[in-house]
Formats: structure tokens, sequence, C-alpha cells
């Protein structure tokens, strides 16, 4: 069984930056894509942004320009920058291993934005 460990998760001020990991407990080459996805209160969670096992990014629009997702296959982790924090970006936030049509899941990390 494949564990995914979010960590990092903080209160920070509009504006500040905070910096997530997952760690694998095996290697992330295992998965064809890893991502980060969020869910802020009373919402549906939804894409923040996803790396292939080649290296290529994709973020949703929301967060372009903002954050920065790269792996560390060494470390066997997954990272996400954040920087230029808003209030609604407040959310837990979830990362995910995708191999063949199954979907790992870590267990999430509270990131809140707020002065």
């Amino acid at each position: 069984q494949v564990q995914l460990v979010e960590s990092g998760g903080d209160l920070v001020q509009p504006g500040g930056s905070l910096t997530l990991s997952c760690v694998a407990s095996r290697s992330i080459s295992f998965f064809a894509a890893m991502g980060w996805y969020r869910q802020g209160p009373g919402q549906q969670r939804e894409l923040v942004a996803t790396i292939t096992n080649t290296g290529r990014p994709n973020y949703a629009d929301s967060v372009m320009d903002r954050f920065t997702i790269t792996r560390d296959n060494g470390r066997d982790t997954l990272y996400l920058q954040m920087n230029s924090l808003k209030p609604e970006d407040t959310a837990v936030y979830y990362c995910n291993g995708k191999r063949a049509s199954r979907d790992y899941w870590g267990q999430g990390t509270q990131v809140t934005v707020s002065s």
C-alpha cells in the first residue's frame, strides 16, 4: 500500500509564502503523474497543480505565476511552493499520485491565509 504524507500547512498572512511537502512511502517514479489539490470550506476539491514523471507542470489559472510544483525523485518528495498567498487560497491541500486508473491520496494539510 502506497502512502502519501503531506506537511507544511500553517497560518500565514496575505502576501506571505509557504512550501508544502508530500513524502511517498515508495519511489515516486511509481506514479505517472503527481499533483496538489485543495478543498476550501463548503467547496469541492479542485486541482491546484500537477507534474508528470518527466517534470512537465500544469497549473490552475487561479495559482498561475504564484505557485510552483516540483518533484525530487531522490527524496521521493513532491513540493508546492506558494507565494503571494491570498485569503481565497485557504483550504486543506491534498497530495495526489496517479498510476493507471487509480488515485492515491494523502490525508491533507491545512493552509489558512488570514491577517
